[in-house]
């Protein structure tokens, strides 16, 4: 697969689906394709993923501490698994930018902001649910 926006234009999961179609079909590889088998191999990924920050503890954003040469191993694998859930998607037929727009949508009322003159407080979201506990 080569190519990618010229002149700073954004990525879009359009243009992922349909270059990551096209890979698949140059190598025959759609028969391979199943819901099943990209599932796994999603997961794969992801272990891929987890063991890049398995012994690290936690990290800091923007990770300074992070060597250039980690910094690249984790944008290949984070790559690994954004295509192959957008490789995932398509084959199921589901517009996964628009399920991700619902999906933040059906967050927000379930998870509503606070407002900022209320007591303060912390949301803690352990395993897809929330706690709310007062602060000190």
């Amino acid at each position: 697969m080569t190519g990618s926006p010229e002149n700073g234009d954004s990525v879009t999961l359009d243009l992922l689906k349909h270059k990551m179609a096209q890979f698949a079909k140059e190598r025959d590889w759609d028969q391979f394709h199943s819901p099943r088998n990209l599932l796994l191999a999603l997961v794969g990924e992801v272990g891929e993923l987890s063991e890049i920050f398995q012994w690290k503890g936690e990290v800091p954003k923007g990770l300074p501490d992070w060597k250039e040469d980690e910094k690249v191993h984790l944008g290949e694998e984070l790559s690994d698994v954004l295509l192959y859930l957008v490789r995932l998607s398509d084959i199921c037929g589901i517009d996964l930018g628009k399920a991700a727009l619902r999906k933040v949508q059906l967050n927000a009322i379930k998870y509503p902001a606070k407002y900022k003159d209320e007591e303060a407080s912390s949301t803690k979201h352990i395993h897809g649910t929330a706690t709310t506990t007062e602060a000190d």
